[in-house]
């Protein structure tokens, strides 16, 4: 009779840590090792080991392994919306990072609200996770700091007491956004613009670059940043403003209710009036809007995320950082020459 640890034979339950030594033919406490550091365990024995949870598809127990370690092996990453996409990217590069290191990323999503931030941030630590990644704005009550390693991505109102910023230079990046309008000969150019600390940054760069240029620029300010944000105010822009030839957008969702609001005028992009976002995220690299953004590099913005919240982890002593990674320009099909 086949043993019920057999490959060929495979468990009717979840197999477990003693399944595995069986399967190898080593002790518990071996697997045990090997699953805490296996540089320890001689090359035959991790092999055998190693062979024997790929056939009966083992999987730790993180909660067991939390109760040994006192550590979840996970990362918390607040974001503001989920709407608004420019975050894919920053995810991509933390989890570059972490999944070969055997982290996990937890997501949560703040939305708007005002005690949103807190809500998903504390529900967060109450998993116990090992750090905490911020890429929202923190609320009042998280500026005196929180009690895990913190890394706040992109630029925010407020950095909560000994952590670390990793952000777009966003400065630069409205800089690069209206240079390129400048050069290509437009002059009366329309901002959509948010209330949040990115939008301030990318904000204050467009604004000094037009106004070294002495080209007039208006400003249509909202609370939020979403598509119905930038709709409204793209449609306060144009009842205002209808000789506006150029919009640029705070970010690529705006962008997009940028291009319902021309539409619903019957203007169409470039030809009537040139949109540019920010971000570049998979709204701007999709073939059907094709926009024009710059590019916040949020790839690299998770990857250096995810390397300082380990080194945090590993020494808590390490004093806060702050880093600014350069944007780039990405030229697409909704910008043209005025």
């Amino acid at each position: 009779m086949t043993s019920p640890g057999t490959q060929n034979s495979p468990l009717a339950r979840r197999p477990t840590l003693y399944d595995v030594a069986t399967q190898a033919g080593v002790s518990p406490s071996l697997v045990s090792l090997f699953l805490k550091d296996p540089a320890r365990i001689s090359e035959k024995r991790r092999g055998a080991v190693q062979k024997a949870i790929s056939e009966l598809g083992y999987r730790p127990s993180r909660a067991a392994t939390t109760l040994a370690s006192s550590k979840t092996k996970s990362i918390g990453l607040v974001i503001d919306d989920y709407r608004n996409l420019w975050f894919v990217d920053l995810l991509r590069g933390m989890e570059s990072v972490l999944s070969d290191l055997g982290y996990q990323v937890m997501l949560a999503d703040s939305r708007p609200g005002e005690n949103r931030i807190k809500e998903a941030t504390d529900g967060l630590l109450a998993m116990h996770v090992d750090a905490l990644a911020l890429a929202a704005e923190p609320s009042e009550a998280m500026l005196s700091g929180t009690w895990v390693p913190t890394v706040v991505a992109g630029w925010r109102k407020g950095i909560p007491e000994g952590a670390d910023l990793i952000t777009n230079d966003d400065d630069t990046g409205g800089r690069l956004a209206a240079n390129h309008l400048l050069e290509l000969g437009h002059v009366r150019i329309g901002h959509l613009s948010g209330s949040d600390g990115a939008s301030a940054h990318r904000r204050a760069g467009f604004l000094r670059a037009v106004e070294t240029a002495g080209v007039g620029s208006v400003v249509s300010e909202s609370v939020g940043t979403s598509e119905e944000d930038g709709y409204a105010a793209t449609v306060w822009l144009l009842e205002h403003h209808p000789d506006t030839t150029a919009v640029f957008a705070a970010n690529d969702t705006m962008a997009l209710g940028a291009f319902a609001a021309l539409k619903a005028r019957g203007l169409s992009v470039p030809d009537d009036v040139s949109v540019i976002g920010y971000d570049n995220s998979p709204l701007a690299k999709s073939r059907y809007l094709d926009l024009t953004s710059i590019d916040n590099r949020s790839d690299l913005v998770g990857v250096d995320t995810a390397r300082r919240l380990l080194a945090r982890i590993e020494d808590p002593a390490l004093l806060p950082e702050r880093k600014l990674i350069e944007p780039a320009l990405v030229l697409r099909g909704t910008t043209s020459m005025r």
